[in-house]
């Protein structure tokens, strides 16, 4: 069997493999999310060795599978440029209001797109790397700056796509899900890969009086 070279053998990076990099990225990062907000027991996960960093990965079948659906799906819609932002939203499961949207605005850029493949050195790695550890410690330090979740809380994710997207049956349409009254705002470090860029934020909801 002859072996070929592959883009990124070649020090090049394609639509491909940046949406890979990002879809991976997406993953550990709502494992991280659900993880450090208590959604789930901390029993439901293991740690794992990624991006040089030590991150906890559910063990949970069910929710897994739930989740690689979800990632796949996001492949798909972002191989075709389609994405415009993944949203964790965290919920109160007694009230259902949100107290929780964590963003993730997804750009594309043309130009590198439409060239099929631009140049990846391995400072561009590095770098990518570097900022994925930055982001996935910000997720893990947020238990520093949000307010604590002292009940039961529920999460969904919501995929901003263009209207030419072709939405499975399985799929729903859903409202923004937005925090009802007063909030807050932090921002996420950025991930960059040549073809795409993911800028972060997390609102949580916010009073002085507590409420």
């Amino acid at each position: 069997m002859a072996a070929t070279e592959t883009p990124e053998k070649m020090g090049m990076i394609t639509l491909r493999g940046s949406t890979e990099t990002v879809v991976e990225f997406f993953g550990y990062a709502i494992n991280s999310i659900l993880y450090q907000r208590g959604i789930y027991p901390p029993d439901l996960f293991s740690s794992v060795s990624k991006y040089g960093l030590s991150i906890l990965v559910t063990k949970d079948k069910g929710l897994q599978e739930y989740l690689g659906e979800v990632l796949r799906q996001l492949k798909s819609w972002m191989m075709c440029c389609q994405v415009k932002k993944l949203v964790v939203v965290v919920a109160s499961q007694l009230t259902e209001q949100t107290l929780e949207r964590w963003t993730f605005d997804v750009q594309v850029n043309e130009a590198a797109n439409a060239a099929l493949a631009v140049p990846q050195t391995q400072a561009d790695k590095v770098r990518e790397q570097k900022e994925i550890q930055a982001i996935i410690r910000q997720i893990t330090a947020s238990v520093t700056f949000l307010p604590l979740l002292d009940e039961p809380c529920s999460f969904d994710l919501l995929i901003y796509t263009d209207k030419a997207a072709d939405v499975p049956q399985a799929w729903a349409e859903s409202d923004p899900k937005y925090i009802v009254g007063g909030s807050e705002e932090v921002k996420l470090r950025s991930l960059t890969t040549k073809i795409h860029k993911v800028d972060g934020a997390v609102a949580y909801r916010f009073s002085e009086l507590g409420a």
